[in-house]
């Protein structure tokens, strides 16, 4: 899959979150969020993506913004995104409210809260 966008990390240091900053909420324009503590979130292969095999991001794909997070279960990759709020603490997102993990760790079998 060849994706195209923009890395977190690069976007994180335009901003520039206070140093007390823990974790990010990321809201989607259909109401979704999802939890990430930026140890995560930082990585340089999370991307903020706008284009897929060389074309814009279509919209039933999470166009025109879509976050991915290959280390992660996929759920913590925000469709439709339309803003991103760097956090002091951790606050639980759609699924992670519902009982899914917070931390998502596919490699853990880190699926679902203790």
């Amino acid at each position: 899959m060849h994706w195209k966008g923009v890395s977190l990390l690069d976007l994180a240091a335009l901003v520039q979150p206070k140093p007390e900053a823990t974790h990010l909420l990321c809201y989607g324009y259909d109401t979704y969020t999802t939890n990430i503590a930026l140890e995560e979130a930082l990585k340089p292969d999370v991307l903020l993506v706008h284009t897929f095999d060389g074309q814009p991001l279509q919209q039933k794909h999470g166009g025109p913004c879509r976050m991915i997070t290959p280390e992660l279960y996929a759920w913590k990759g925000a469709k439709w995104v339309k803003r991103i709020q760097f956090l002091t603490e951790n606050k639980l997102g759609f699924w992670e409210g519902r009982g899914y993990s917070k931390t998502a760790y596919p490699w853990r079998n880190d699926r679902y809260s203790n």
